[in-house]
Formats: structure tokens, sequence, C-alpha cells
């Protein structure tokens, strides 16, 4: 389950006042008294800072936020460390596929770094309110498209922040593409992904001389990592998860607080074979708390849009106190709570597995 914007309504409404580009402005923050939210409309309309209020950042973000807060979108351009939570298309094998602006990567293949243009663009505001925001991004020779997110509070407890992206071809040709939208914690968090077996998990180990691969749990349709201490000789855990999950949502606690990230759950078929609709990245340094980041990520459908059609994606995340202790039993009963309060469905499953 998941809740859309309707950016186009959006829009037509705020054509009622004349549009503007927002110069030297760092960040635009939304307050509705239960939900604290910061948007950079320069760093390609990314979230930057989301808590509750007088609680932590939840957001892993790094410090190229304030060190280059005026980027712009180059196709020889490396990524950016923002982080927080920003907006990509998929799927990665073909980021640099069909562009003309760098021959180079496009020979290559190159899956590295994400679309300048949607990454480091900055952003028009059409539509600003103490509890809500519209921005347009700019057309990207890359992607082929141009990127409309909306951001909207509830104004209600629980704390719930709406968000919704929109993507137009402004080629004169067909694209193929999906809307994928990644969100970044701090590595040590604790994450849950509903799924019904451990079949509907697929791990990949990035291993190298420094790093082992993540270690999975999973217990009555569950999923989770733990963070065990890496083998000796090692340093950290680094790899991803692709996920068909059995619902449609996230949970992360981290900073005091659980974010439940909700969307509408796909059937297999819609997303592009490479990727899972949920994906988890972990890159975890155990000497380093600080260090490294965990990634929730959520593809929307393949969609091919004939030039000037449009494909929309939506997440709505509710932000609940947790002041419970750090540990798995604990923070998987704080969610079955929330899940019952929120009248949102858990995930039923008559197998058990060990962890990995």
């Amino acid at each position: 389950m998941g809740l859309r914007l309707p950016v186009a309504g959006l829009l037509a409404a705020s054509l009622l006042a004349p549009a503007f580009v927002v110069a030297g402005v760092g960040r635009v923050q939304l307050d509705d008294g239960h939900l604290q939210v910061e948007i950079a409309p320069a760093l390609g309309g990314r979230i930057v800072h989301v808590s509750l209020p007088g609680r932590p950042n939840l957001l892993k973000v790094g410090a190229a936020v304030d060190a280059v807060p005026d980027p712009v979108p180059a196709a020889d351009g490396e990524n950016i460390p923002y982080m927080g939570h920003e907006l990509w298309t998929g799927p990665q094998s073909g980021w640099w596929l069909d562009q003309d602006v760098n021959p180079q990567r496009r020979a290559a293949a190159a899956q590295w770094p994400p679309d300048p243009w949607l990454a480091n663009a900055r952003n028009r505001i059409v539509e600003r309110a103490a509890d809500r925001l519209v921005l347009e991004g700019m057309p990207s020779p890359v992607s082929g498209l141009r990127a409309t997110q909306a951001f909207r509070l509830s104004g209600q407890s629980p704390a719930t922040l709406e968000l919704s992206a929109e993507a137009v071809n402004v080629r004169d040709r067909e694209v193929r593409r999906d809307l994928w939208f990644n969100t970044r914690l701090p590595a040590g968090s604790r994450v849950f992904v509903p799924v019904a077996t451990p079949g509907d998990a697929r791990l990949r180990a990035d291993e190298t001389e420094a790093y082992a691969g993540p270690v999975a749990w999973w217990e009555d349709g569950l999923y989770s990592l733990q963070l065990d201490p890496p083998p000796q000789g090692k340093t950290g855990r680094r790899g991803k998860i692709f996920i068909a999950p059995s619902a449609g949502w996230i949970a992360g606690f981290n900073a005091g607080q659980l974010l439940l990230i909700r969307f509408g759950r796909q059937p297999d078929e819609a997303i592009d074979p490479e990727h899972g609709q949920v994906e988890l990245y972990l890159d975890w340094h155990h000497g380093d708390p600080d260090a490294g980041l965990l990634e929730l990520e959520v593809h929307a459908p393949m969609r091919t849009l004939a030039p000037a059609e449009s494909m929309h994606a939506g997440e709505t995340w509710t932000v609940l106190p947790y002041d419970g202790p750090d540990g798995i039993e604990a923070q998987r009963a704080a969610l079955v709570q929330a899940l019952a309060a929120l009248d949102i469905d858990g995930w039923q499953s008559p197998r058990k597995s060990p962890p990995e």
C-alpha cells in the first residue's frame, strides 16, 4: 500500500502564481509541527533531513552537502556523496548506454556514476508552503527524462510525509526506464522488510580483501541484517540484497526513531530482472560506526515512454518515536505495534530460518 501525490494537479494549481528560481538558498524547510523535513533544490531536489521535533536527523548525509552546495551537472562528472534521499532511474546497467554526451561511458557500459542531471542539477521551485514543496528538474541528456518531485506533510499525527516523482520523456523517441527511490541511513541502523521466504531475497556479497559480505536474518516472513563482526582480517561488511517483498513497506530504526516507508507493491514481472522491487545496500565499517551507509531502495515498474509521455511513483513516510533498546527482538516488537496502529498489513509465513 502507498500513496501518490497528484503531481499534475499540484503543478496546475501552481500556475495561478508565477514560478520562480531560488538563488542562494541551500535548503527548503517543511514543518507541520509533527515532522521536520529539509530539501535541497540545488542538489537534485534531495531530502537532507527528516526527524521528529527535537530528535536527530534520521538520514545519512555527507559533508559534501555543505562543502559543495551548488554543483553543476556535467557529462564527465563523478558522483558527489551528498547521500540523503534522492531519485534515480533504472536499470543501473543502462545508465550510460542510451546517451551521446559521454561516448566513453557508453562504450564501457558504465554502471557508475548515476545521472548527474538527476543527482546534481538545481531544481526550480514551482510551489512552496510551510508543509509542501514542488520542484521541477532539468531535462537530462543522459536519461532523456525531466523529473518533477512533490513533497507534502500530512499535518497530522503520526508524523507523515508524502512524496512523489513524475518523469517525462523529453526526447523525440522512446525511452525505457524505471523510477528508483534511494534513502540512506547510517550503516548501524536496523532495517526490516517483509519477505515470505528466504528465496525471495537474493544476497550479493561484495567481498574484497577488506570486506566480508552481509549477514542475513529471516524469521516468520521478516527479513533483516545482522551486524556481526567480520571474520579475522576483514574490517567490515559490504553487499546488496535484491528483494521481492511480500508487502509494500520497509522499516528502519535509527536516531531514536522508526522510519516506515510505504509504497505500492508490484508483481515480480513489473520489475526489471536486474533489480528487486526493494534493495538494501550495506557498507559497514566495524571499527568506525560513523562511516559507511545503509541504503533503502525502492523500484517502480519499468516503463517504455513515448515522446512527452510520463510515469509516476510515490512513497509515504511515517516517523514514530522509539526509545527502546537497540536489539532485533525489541525493535521487531515495536514494529508489530506500529503496523497494527497504522492498520498496515504485516507479514505471515509458516517457515523459519536461522541467521545465515
